[in-house]
């Protein structure tokens, strides 16, 4: 048995396109491109040519070859470039096919813009003189959904609204009537992802990585559950689970058939692990066992009025089994204020109706939970390298990071509503621990509001700040996936699509420019968020 390392390949060009300044960006739409060994991973910097000198030794003594990778398109990939011989189930040449066309769009798309961007913008000096302008069909998505919440919070405007309080006494109980309409405004959430990796590279939970939110019913779960035992915390509950009160975990939509939902694989005591890795185990573990446990169950009332032709109406809950809720505190579900007998039909005065008035709030900047969300739902990248995005931004200085105030407060990602009762059990989880450290909130710099902005004044039928066009490419990778789409239709649909996009930024390069002017005088005193602001004002207020 030997092992292999990611991708041991490489999509590049030949030799004479790799130099800047030998080509024109626009000749790599068209350049050949090559597929061979790459030198160093960038990942881990080892020597990928002397790890695949080793399997061309090995393969010299095999009857047969075993490709043993995540059961996924990547894995096939993978699989299809080792060339297996014989396989118990054969490799999806339709999955291979999509990824090597992927990586291929990738590559020329990132070298074109990035070239060209970099090249055209230097030549304006100042604080872009030296400075490397990267594109890429996620890394701009993920830095226009920071610059899209970033305006959203300066262009706010307070709005004055209306509502209406209903109070009834009745058995020595104040209930409080909410109304059906709730307010009347005319009169008339890397760190984490992080820990889980080491985490993961030291033996204690599965792979973290994953998008699956359902277990194989073939994995004796309670072998896991009974390592858990031990623990002075959650032992109990777990011995609980293994003495009669286990269930099948419920299974959720996902399966990457490539990895099991992130669960512990072995017990550590707290002690061995440090601060970051604590909270991020005890979440997982917390999680798994509440995801083995029955729902919390519990009985709720509503009682509703009509009140001067508006519905009003009161909820009362009593808890009356608290089961996962016993080992998993992210989830708060709590009994509430109980209510007097009330009786269909009756007519009654309300004790108190009083007409209150408030001002809206602006929402606040993006956090990177919430950012890895927005980056899920429309198709950004996956769980394996949405934080590899977010990093870019960050280190293009087109996005830069800052405390929220009251960050304390904020509840944990995968809590409250996440879950609901026992939905989601198995699932994906998210952010661990709450309170202690602050939210970090993401805030555009200058340089990043200036790319957005100036390919939006160009006028784009999609910009290339939305996720649109990387959603369309998903797409179309399932199609070939799917058998419906040939790898090189999708390839040329996708570069023709950007061709046009790229003919129309060399059209309106002056744009470009002209918003990014404002950047240079910026960029070397952006410092921090607050520094950046007055930057951001001026482009705003072109």
């Amino acid at each position: 048995m030997t092992s292999v390392l990611g991708h041991l390949t490489d999509a590049e060009f030949p030799a004479q396109y790799r130099k800047w300044h030998e080509c024109r960006p626009a000749d790599l739409f068209d350049a050949p491109v090559v597929v061979e060994v790459d030198k160093v991973c960038a990942v881990h910097f080892l020597k990928h040519e002397a790890i695949a000198k080793n399997i061309t030794q090995q393969a010299r003594y095999a009857k047969a070859l075993f490709v043993w990778t995540d059961c996924d398109r990547e894995g096939e990939h993978i699989g299809h470039v080792i060339q297996a011989a014989q396989n118990p189930v054969q490799l999806d040449d339709r999955q291979a096919t999509a990824v090597s066309a992927r990586i291929e769009l990738d590559l020329r798309l990132g070298a074109i813009f990035t070239r060209y961007l970099t090249l055209t913008l230097q030549t304006m000096g100042g604080g872009l003189a030296e400075r490397l302008i990267s594109y890429g069909s996620c890394q701009f998505p993920t830095l226009g959904f920071v610059v899209d919440r970033y305006f959203r919070v300066k262009n706010f405007v307070p709005e004055k609204f209306w509502s209406i309080k209903v109070m009834h006494h009745r058995e020595d109980m104040d209930v409080n009537f909410l109304w059906q309409r709730h307010r009347l405004f005319d009169r008339m959430s890397l760190t984490s992802s992080q820990t889980a990796e080491q985490l993961y590279n030291k033996g204690w939970i599965s792979y973290p990585r994953t998008e699956t939110d359902q277990f194989d019913k073939a994995i004796d779960l309670k072998v896991l559950i009974a390592k858990q035992s031990q623990d002075p915390a959650w032992g109990p509950h777990a011995q609980g689970l293994l003495t009669g009160n286990f269930t099948q975990p419920r299974g959720g939509r996902k399966n990457d058939q490539a990895h099991p939902p992130i669960h512990p694989v072995n017990y550590v005591a707290s002690g061995s692990l440090d601060h970051d890795e604590r909270k991020v185990y005890e979440f997982i573990v917390r999680r798994f066992l509440a995801c083995c446990s029955e729902d919390a169950k519990g009985q709720s009332t509503t009682v509703e009025i009509d009140y001067g032709g508006e519905i009003f109406f009161a909820n009362g809950l009593l808890v009356l089994q608290r089961n996962y809720l016993l080992v998993y505190p992210y989830d708060r579900w709590e009994s509430s204020q109980q209510l007097p007998d009330f009786h269909e039909g009756e007519t009654f005065e309300p004790t108190e109706a009083n007409i209150t008035d408030g001002k809206t709030s602006a929402p606040g900047y993006l956090t990177e939970p919430e950012l890895i969300s927005l980056m899920d739902a429309n198709g950004i990248g996956t769980d394996a390298t949405m934080a590899e995005h977010i990093s870019t931004v960050k280190k293009r200085e087109y996005v830069m990071v800052q405390p929220r105030s009251g960050g304390d407060d904020e509840e944990p990602a995968g809590g409250r509503g996440n879950r609901g009762g026992r939905g989601g059990r198995g699932g994906r989880g998210g952010s661990a621990g709450r309170g202690g450290n602050s939210v970090q909130q993401l805030i555009p710099t200058t340089l990043g509001v200036a790319l957005v902005q100036g390919y939006d004044d160009i006028g784009l039928e999609t910009s290339l700040a939305k996720p649109f066009l990387r959603k369309e490419m998903e797409i179309k990778m399932s199609q070939i996936c799917a058998g419906t789409k040939s790898r090189n239709d999708f390839v040329q649909e996708t570069l023709d699509e950007y061709r046009v996009v790229f003919i129309r930024t060399q059209q309106h390069i002056d744009l470009l420019k002209a918003v990014n002017y404002i950047t240079c005088s910026w960029i070397k005193n952006c410092q921090s968020a607050a520094d950046c602001s007055t930057g951001l004002q001026e482009i705003r207020s072109r």
